[in-house]
Formats: C-alpha cells, sequence, structure tokens
C-alpha cells in the first residue's frame, strides 16, 4: 500500500499513540517491527500516520506493548477502522482541511469543554453572528451551523462552555445580531446537556484570557484531544502532560466562572450571580442600542 500525501488529524494522532506505546516499552522500531513480521521503515511510516495499520495488526501491537485497557483499545480501534468520511466530506473543497479535522474528531467525542476570550463559541454562535465572523462565506456559515447538530441532536454529546465576558461585548454585526445572540445562548443553556458559564470583567483571581481552546474528551482520557484556535488555523494537541495542563486549567476556570443556568429551573437561579443574569444583564444594554 503507498503512502498517504495527506494526511489527517486522526490519522496522525493514531501513529502517535502507536508510537507512544512503543517508546513505553523501551523497543526502537526495528525491534517491534520484527515482531510484528513489520519492516523498520514501515513502522516509522505508520507512526507518522503515513500508512495504514489492519486490524489484525493493531491487536498485535497493543498485546505486544502490553496495553490490555479495554476503553483505550476500543479507542484505537475505531480510529484504525474509520474511513475519515462523514457529512464534513461535502464541504471539502469549502473549507479549511483543519475545519474537517475537527468535525471529524468532534463526531467522535464523548464530550466537550470550551473556553472562549472574545468570541461566541463557534457551536453556539447564530446564523447572523456566524455570517459576520465568516464574512458571509456561505458555505463556511452552513459547515458551522451544521456542526452545531452534535451538541443539539437527540443524542446530543454533553458541552461545557465557558465564556469570558468579553465576548459579551464585542459588537460583531451590531446590537440586533448581539441581542439575538444573547437571545441563543439563553436557548441553548436550556438544554440538558448544555451548560453556559460566563467569567465576569471582575474576577478576584487570575484567569488566562489569550488562549481560547477546545477540550475534546474521548472514549478514554488518554485519547483527549485539545484544540487551540489562531488567526491561521487550529493546533491539535495530544501529548497526555499538555492535555492534563487543559484539563486543569479549564477545572480552575469553571470555578472562577458564575454559577451557569440550572436547565431545571424556569428563569434566574437563587444564586446572587449567575451567568443567567449576566448573559440577561447585557441583553436588556442591547436593547436601548
Amino acid at each position: 500500500m503507498g503512502l498517504r500525501g495527506v494526511i489527517s488529524e486522526r490519522q496522525r494522532r493514531f501513529g502517535e499513540e502507536l508510537r507512544r506505546l512503543r517508546e513505553a516499552t523501551g523497543m526502537s522500531g526495528p525491534e517491534i517491527g520484527e515482531l510484528m513480521g513489520m519492516k523498520g521503515p514501515a513502522v516509522s511510516h505508520t507512526e507518522a500516520g503515513r500508512l495504514s495499520l489492519n486490524i489484525e495488526r493493531l491487536h498485535v501491537w497493543l498485546d505486544v506493548c502490553g496495553m490490555t485497557d479495554p476503553d483505550y483499545r476500543a479507542g484505537l480501534t475505531t480510529m484504525c477502522q474509520s474511513t475519515g468520511r462523514g457529512w464534513w466530506s461535502d464541504y471539502r473543497s469549502h473549507v479549511v482541511p483543519g475545519a474537517l479535522d475537527l468535525a471529524e474528531f468532534e463526531d467522535a467525542a464523548t464530550a466537550f469543554s470550551n473556553y472562549q476570550t472574545h468570541l461566541i463559541p463557534g457551536l453556539l454562535q447564530t446564523k447572523a453572528y456566524s455570517e459576520v465572523i465568516h464574512e458571509y462565506a456561505d458555505k463556511k456559515v452552513d459547515f458551522r451551523l451544521r456542526r452545531q447538530q452534535v451538541i443539539t441532536a437527540e443524542d446530543a454529546t454533553p458541552f461545557h462552555a465557558v465564556i469570558h465576558e468579553a465576548a459579551l461585548h464585542m459588537m460583531y454585526g451590531g446590537p440586533a445580531v448581539m441581542r439575538d445572540q444573547m437571545n441563543h445562548l439563553i436557548e441553548m443553556a436550556l438544554l440538558p446537556r448544555v451548560t453556559i458559564q460566563i467569567l465576569p470583567f471582575d474576577c478576584t483571581v487570575y484567569a488566562s484570557t489569550d488562549t481560547a481552546f477546545m477540550l475534546m474528551h474521548g472514549p478514554h482520557s488518554r485519547l483527549d484531544t485539545v484544540v487551540l484556535e489562531h488567526p491561521h488555523g487550529s493546533t491539535f494537541l495530544g501529548d497526555s502532560e499538555g492535555v492534563a495542563a487543559f484539563r486543569r486549567k479549564f477545572d480552575r476556570l469553571k470555578g472562577m466562572a458564575l454559577p451557569p443556568l440550572d436547565a431545571n429551573v424556569s428563569g434566574p437561579s437563587s444564586a446572587l450571580r449567575d451567568s443567567w443574569g449576566m448573559i440577561q444583564h447585557v441583553r436588556y444594554k442591547l436593547l436601548g442600542r
């Protein structure tokens, strides 16, 4: 089988996981290759995501490396067998490869933890807000709206967002667009698997506000992935230490943010200040603009 010319993030991550397993045993590429009936270069290409691995050899690789955790093995098996095709494939000529990778990872995730600083999270944006962000590029807007089904469908994936108050005050599209966006946040927060918290300006302890990120939880914590957003695209992180650092950061942000809206209560919670009240306050200010 020939080498891949284009490597998806899933394929790259799958190869990284195989490499980490091998390195944990202290074996070299040629050594594990000999046990599996593969040449050294084939092992290297597999770990780089350039070459696929059949399911039988994957199980041998896991056995040789002493990996017995059933959830981790199942997660890697799914990654190995995936074709990479899904609804996002229809947008291949309209969005950047990183967006396709993101949609594929979202489709496989078991939960989301999202922190945003100056923008409303993509999975919570209205069409009008998204149109401004994407400069009215119809296919890109359609792609973002289609992504949102992962948290609105009947079998929705749990989504927890911490949004810095700054994002509520940015006038993307003007007051009318932002009013509708505030209304949408309230509606989305009432969904049973959506949690929204606001990190206020007057937070009295330090919080990192310069890096927006999405933590996508996998079928095993070792398969969690962090996506960092920046002007030139997205960066996917899968190393255990890096992911653990962002997991701790999100836990800290949750603790510093205002209490979320209780989806079981129709209206503001009994808390003195909560995220519902903050969103409503901004919304009412917008009514006069």
